[in-house]
């Protein structure tokens, strides 16, 4: 019997057409729900048939130059599409002449992210008893029982900077100067979501975020809300919070404000930006106060649903990269 003679009439098939974009990170900010997006990518990866390569390396947010070119190479080989996420700051792939994927990420109110890794880092939570004891066993009793006031009063290293500057460097990028909190992180880290970020959404709006990503990338978020919705989703999560979480006094609120002022400062622009996105596609705001107004002191314990609070991991305490290591860094801020 004669082979067939289609490829030679027709030439070879035409090959598959990625959508765009085809290759995402969602470089996700510690104690920020991202243990429930995770959750939620694995059922849509099997769904739609995309590749989701999630890194088990939860404490190692700077890289040096080396490390970045060996990261980037990595991702770029993953066939396409795909979604890799890490916890891990920024990278910018042009610098490289490779070419940039489409960054995600989800971000929280400042005090209330630090809030949640206070306690969870003391006492873990409700997913087993002695959770906290194994993620932190070095913990001495007298650090684990810390009153968190008297950590903020005292001006414990825990509780002030640079440990409170945490969210910026995550857009800033892996430039020593991402890590000092002040405007030069700040602004950079806002030009980096303008240039490089199709979103980035706030944990108190969640539902919103995933009905975001559902519109700006279908094939990859196709009916995420019916899943997150769904009963066997929240059985199958395990989504729980906090234990022994309790809020500190105003007078403490006030005080960690004051420190975290560039947290907030990017936290705002990122809300208004959250806020922008959904009135641009018709959906209508859940919080119509200023996002510039401290609020929070008031409102702080209702905005973020309980359940989405833990992820999977949370980063373990990283050494200040010395100055050998900075110096092999690229010049270019």
């Amino acid at each position: 019997m004669r082979e067939s003679t289609f490829v030679d009439d027709h030439g070879p098939p035409t090959p598959r057409e990625l959508p765009f974009p085809s290759q995402v990170i969602y470089n996700r900010v510690g104690k920020c729900g991202s243990r429930t997006v995770v959750l939620l990518l694995r059922i849509l990866a099997e769904k739609h048939q995309f590749n989701l390569v999630s890194s088990d390396i939860h404490n190692k947010t700077r890289l040096t130059k080396h490390e970045q070119v060996d990261l980037i190479t990595n991702i770029s080989n993953i066939p396409q599409p795909f979604l890799y996420t890490r916890h891990v700051h920024f990278l910018n792939f042009t610098r490289f002449r490779i070419e940039q994927p489409v960054y995600i990420n989800i971000i929280r109110d400042p005090i209330n992210r630090f809030l949640s890794n206070y306690f969870f880092r003391r006492f873990g939570d409700w997913r087993g008893e002695q959770n906290h004891l194994i993620r932190t066993p070095q913990m001495k009793d007298d650090e684990r029982y810390l009153d968190i006031n008297v950590c903020i009063m005292e001006n414990y290293p825990e509780c002030s900077n640079p440990r409170l500057f945490y969210i910026v460097p995550y857009f800033c990028g892996q430039h020593p100067q991402c890590r000092e909190p002040g405007m030069w992180a700040v602004e950079r880290a806002k030009q980096n979501v303008i240039e490089n970020f199709l979103l980035v959404g706030i944990l108190e709006e969640l539902e919103d975020v995933l009905l975001l990503l559902e519109r700006l990338l279908p094939h990859y978020f196709s009916d995420v809300l019916t899943i997150y919705k769904s009963p066997a989703f929240w059985k199958m999560g395990n989504l729980t919070g906090t234990v022994k979480k309790h809020m500190p006094t105003i007078e403490a609120l006030q005080v960690l404000y004051q420190r975290m002022k560039y947290e907030y400062d990017f936290y705002n622009f990122i809300r208004d930006q959250f806020h922008l996105t959904k009135k641009k596609i018709g959906l209508k705001s859940s919080s119509q106060n200023s996002a510039h107004e401290p609020d929070f002191l008031r409102e702080l314990a209702l905005r973020t649903h309980e359940p989405l609070e833990e992820e999977e991991e949370e980063e373990e305490e990283e050494d200040d990269i010395g100055q050998e290591d900075a110096n092999i860094w690229l010049v270019q801020p």
